[in-house]
Parts: structure tokens; sequence; C-alpha cells
């Protein structure tokens, strides 16, 4: 009698301490009703199937009805679901969301230039003159955004203090820049070599750009706003080959027509116009940035100049 008496209060003890731990600390509906219905199953000797997961269907309106739907996971109880593009069809890129696409502004300043004083402006003058060549491949352009944005996340969490949103502005570069190369990845495939070049430039790079920006912001800054004034020029001397005919102008690859939202009869033309409409951007931001440290301030004490994209 009671050893008997034990097992059901043992019995009832995992009961409530499941019950307690699933609604406490669950971190999904579906996974309590999961327990439950294992736990009834057990107890009837009866097996859990899971139930089989559910597919987004092709059939549907032009809104989207039919493809909306979640797809379900059983893995702690995940729900993805797939977005749509405004025709209703499905949305074919996993590495951005419709949100993130946007239309650029295009009207830009291509003459807008900083003209160096001090010797750090100096300095970062002269290596946009004899190093951009090298550094300028869209695979290290990347780099700087990426770096500086991890570096002031980890200095707000070292000092508990808000980054007054630079962290975000810098990681949107870093991304912003390696969306450039996704879209260029599908008009030119790099060779072997030139992929071996730029594993090790970029290796190179990116430990170089750490110590200058953890040794030198301002620098570090000002270097990338006269590299991304020489990516302008660039940009531009693309667009008047192309309208000279010596390259041709072929139709825009898909990713950039769902990513800057450009007509879908666009040309490669329009995609280097909003993309030097990028670089124009990304150098008023990091001269704007030097010009903070200048003045001796930090980042976070001016706002960061979000919603571009």
């Amino acid at each position: 009698m009671k050893k008997g008496v034990t097992g059901i209060f043992y019995a009832i003890s995992e009961q409530q301490e499941r019950s307690v731990f699933l609604r406490h600390y669950s971190v999904a509906p579906a996974l309590l009703r999961y327990f439950s219905s294992k736990g009834s199953a057990s107890s009837t000797g009866e097996t859990h199937t899971p139930p089989p997961s559910v597919k987004p269907s092709n059939s549907g309106s032009a809104g989207g009805d039919g493809n909306d739907k979640p797809v379900l996971s059983h893995y702690w109880g995940i729900v993805t679901k797939r977005p749509v593009r405004e025709d209703g069809k499905a949305w074919p890129w996993n590495s951005f969301r419709p949100s993130d696409a946007y239309t650029p502004d295009v009207s830009i300043d291509l003459k807008k230039h900083h003209t160096p004083l001090s010797f750090v402006d100096k300095f970062a003058y002269w290596t946009r003159r004899y190093g951009c060549r090298a550094m300028m491949l869209e695979t290290v352009a990347a780099v700087p955004g990426m770096v500086g944005g991890m570096l002031l996340h980890c200095r707000s969490l070292r000092r508990f203090e808000h980054s007054g949103g630079w962290i975000k502005a810098l990681l949107e570069e870093a991304e912003n820049e390696r969306m450039h190369l996704m879209t260029f990845m599908e008009v030119v495939q790099p060779k072997w070599y030139e992929r071996a070049l730029v594993f090790a430039v970029q290796g190179v790079f990116f430990n170089a750009y750490m110590v200058c920006y953890i040794a030198f912001p301002r620098l570090a800054h000002r270097i990338v706003g006269y590299l991304e004034e020489e990516a302008i020029h660039s940009y531009t001397e693309y667009i008047k080959e192309i309208d000279k005919g010596n390259i041709p102008n072929t139709p825009a690859p898909a990713i950039a027509i769902d990513y800057w939202r450009l007509p879908k009869d666009a040309k490669i033309r329009d995609v280097v116009q909003v993309v030097r409409a990028d670089e124009a951007h990304h150098r008023d931001v990091n001269h704007f940035a030097a010009d903070i440290h200048l003045k001796g301030k930090q980042l976070r004490e001016a706002p960061a100049p979000l919603g571009y994209h």
C-alpha cells in the first residue's frame, strides 16, 4: 500500500513539475500541446505521432491568401512564414526580406569632396590615391562597417551605454555592401585566383582596419569616406562606358530588382546608378563620423543617419 501511494505521489509530482515548467518556461504553445499529448498517450499505452508539417500552398488569390500559410516546425515550436511579393508570388530570397528592400535616392552630388585639413585627413587621402584599387573589392568594402559596428557593440555592452544608433547604421552599411557583391556575382563570375586574392586581402584588411579603428577611429572613418569617393568615381566611369557602348547594358539581375525595387525591365545601368547612390550615402556617413571624432566627441553624442535603407 505504501509503495503504491509512493508511486502515485511520484507520478503526480512529475506531472505537476512538467506542467509548472511548461507554463513558465515554454518556448511556444505548440511545445505545451506536444508534451500534453505525449503524456496522455503514454498513460494509455499509445504511441504519439507528431502531425505532419504544413507546407504553404501555391493556390490562392493575388493577395497571397494561399501563400502566407506558416510552415510549422517541430523543433522547439519555431514557426516560419514565407513572405510574398506584391503580386502574390513567393519571395525567392532568404538573405533579405521585402521589408529590407528600398528605393534609393539617386540624386547625389558627384563632385562632393572633403578637403583634407589635418595630417590625419591627408594620410587618409593618400591611402585613397594609392591603395583604393586593391581595397575597393566589394568583398572587402563590407569589412569597415562590420568592424566598426562590432567594436561599438562591444563598447556599448562593456560600458552599459547606448550607441546613438551607430551600431545599426554601420551594420546596415556592411550588409548593403555585401548585397552589392551578391548583385555583381550575378553579372561576373570571378576566377579561382581572384577568389584567392580576395581571401588573402580580406584577412589582412580586416585585422589592420580593426587595429586602426581601436587606436584611431577618426582616421578609420576618414579612410572609408575617401575610399567611397573613389568608388563613386569608378561607378561613374562604369556608367560612361555603358553609355558609350563599350559595356553591354544587359538586363538587371533579379536580386537587384527586388532589393532596390527597380522596374521589371531595369538594366545593368540602373543597377550601377543605385549602387553609386549607396556609395554616396556611405561617403557622407563616414565623413560625418570622422568630423564627430575631430570635435573630440563620441559617436553616441550625435544621432546616427538612420532611415536611408
